[in-house]
């Protein structure tokens, strides 16, 4: 079972203008090797060159993008989040009406909240009119008849709870929060070295011979679903309602199997098929692994297996991500939640978008071992940073990227994988800094040495502004902290967000990515035909 609904926007809309043309200097493209690429930049290394012939030993990237038609065109809701059923049992549904929580997911919207996990199993939902008469608190009402009046009633509740104007100190609310997490973290370690769970594995259905002794094949569970449509259509409420599945784990032969059986019975019942990834096992991660370009591309293969099964059935079917983890074991500490976790993150969303997947939903937004955008003392996390800089500045629309650039020629058996990415999309038309016709590109470096774009064609001796991620503080890549631009990232005393101001660059300036980063660069005033209308 999984409920989901959606933020409201909250960023104004702008204008724009024409596209430019195509026009690089023939004698500086007679040194280059021209290759086109649709979404991402491959390792770009430099001929081996004698010094005397006057080339230095440096790799010049150009760069330009197609602005006439996109590629793709993702949901407005592309980046998603998850909550986990956990923060009932866990007693942290109060905390949900929190200020600084609230403003905290007000920075990701618009987007699909999912409300599903390990613990939904463990979910009894009963029929009953008046619910706080039956468990003798307060009922859903109590938490979404207003949203804004919710967050005043629950500070209200909570004084009177404690007797005292507890949810006018902010001190004093941080010091329960940290009490709830320490008793959390004992609560964790008695179940680890107990043995004993009380949700142990998340339940997709291909697990079920594992749990329960028993298999559901795809066909049984299409069946299953058919009739779950047949009887939420006559209840008004839910007449309407969408219904996503199978949800399944990652398309090896077994799951694949069980996607083929679904979606020959149920594929045109439900609105979106769906599935779940997560990268590596968290027992056994460490940090150079996040900078691994071959964990970065499994994504990929699974994208294509699974539209592989579904174009056969259904073609065009809406696709969704509908949770995906870093690494597996509920994440590891220090390094799930550190600034090396975020290179996998951003890969993602430019790679799901690439290949024309509409919505991604990350798991989790607050409260879910190590791989939250949310730390348990309301802290926003290197991924939650990487998030709302996703949000702001990237829409919809997917544009290719083409890059041509010195490089030395493959070795026999040797396979250069892609260490330089990019990818490019009109930048979000609710972004009232930015007129219609903008592109914002999106670069992430895992070279040990810094990398030179010199933008051409339709994005020649445009402004660009610079969103530079990097870790802050003396844990490098570990770090759960990140700068923007040389400066901290934080929240403001307010409980507010912080600005995010941009570095300007001028016009034609070549672009210089450090090296093991990541960052934004929207182009201004590209006039990209594609990017014009909504």
């Amino acid at each position: 079972m999984r409920v989901l609904c959606a933020f409201p926007e909250a960023m104004p809309s702008s204008n724009s203008r024409p596209p430019a043309c195509l026009a690089p200097g023939a004698l500086y493209l007679a040194l280059l090797l021209h290759l086109s690429l649709s979404s991402q930049a491959g390792d770009r290394r430099p001929l081996p060159v004698d010094r005397a012939a006057g080339l230095k030993e440096k790799t010049l990237i150009l760069l330009d993008v197609s602005t006439k038609n996109p590629v793709r065109t993702v949901n407005e809701n592309f980046l998603s989040l998850q909550l986990d059923p956990s923060i009932i049992h866990d007693g942290w549904l109060d905390f949900l009406s929190s200020k600084r929580l609230v403003t905290l997911a007000r920075g990701l919207s618009p987007a699909f909240l999912r409300f599903g996990g390990k613990r939904t199993d463990f979910l009894q939902f009963q029929n009953l009119r008046n619910p706080a008469k039956s468990r003798g608190g307060p009922g859903p009402d109590y938490y979404l008849k207003n949203y804004e009046d919710d967050i005043v009633r629950s500070d209200v509740a909570l004084d009177k709870q404690k007797g005292c104007k507890i949810a006018q100190h902010p001190d004093v609310m941080l010091e329960l929060q940290r009490e709830k997490a320490a008793q959390m973290h004992l609560v964790l370690l008695k179940e680890q070295f107990s043995n004993t769970y009380s949700n142990l594995i998340l339940t997709e259905p291909n697990n079920y011979r594992t749990m329960h002794g028993r298999a559901v094949n795809g066909s049984q569970l299409g069946k299953d679903y058919i009739q779950l449509k047949s009887l939420l259509q006559p209840i008004r409420i839910y007449s309407r309602a969408s219904l996503y599945g199978p949800n399944i784990g990652r398309p090896r032969k077994n799951v694949i199997a069980l996607l083929d059986g679904f979606m020959k019975v149920a594929g045109s019942t439900v609105d979106a098929v769906t599935w779940q990834h997560c990268y590596i096992d968290g027992r056994v991660v460490k940090v150079m692994d996040f900078l691994k370009t071959r964990l970065l591309d499994t994504l990929s293969d699974q994208i294509r297996k699974i539209q592989k099964v579904v174009n056969t059935y259904t073609p065009g079917k809406k696709i969704w991500l509908e949770g995906v983890v870093t690494t597996s074991a509920g994440g590891t500490n220090n390094l799930s939640d550190s600034y090396a976790a975020g290179f996998l993150w951003l890969n993602t969303l430019g790679m799901l978008a690439n290949q024309g997947i509409d919505v991604v939903i990350r798991h989790s937004f607050f409260d879910h071992g190590y791989n939250h955008l949310v730390d348990q003392n309301f802290n926003p996390l290197p991924d939650y940073w990487l998030s709302l800089l996703y949000k702001r500045l990237i829409g919809p629309k997917v544009l290719a990227v083409h890059v041509a650039g010195l490089q030395r020629k493959p070795r026999p058996g040797r396979v250069i994988r892609d260490k330089l990415r990019i990818y490019a999309h009109c930048t979000n038309h609710h972004n009232h800094n930015y007129v219609r016709g903008s592109i914002t590109l999106f670069i992430i470096n895992l070279h040990r040495s810094r990398k030179k774009i010199k933008l051409a064609g339709t994005l020649r001796d445009k402004l660009v502004h610079q969103y530079l991620l990097q870790p802050y503080g003396q844990e490098g890549l570990k770090s759960k902290s990140v700068q923007l631009n040389g400066q901290p990232l934080v929240m403001v005393d307010d409980g507010t967000l912080p600005e995010l101001k941009p570095r300007p660059l001028r016009a034609g300036r070549t672009l210089v990515i450090p090296p093991v980063t990541m960052g934004f660069y929207v182009v201004k005033n590209v006039n990209a035909l594609a990017c014009r209308y909504r």
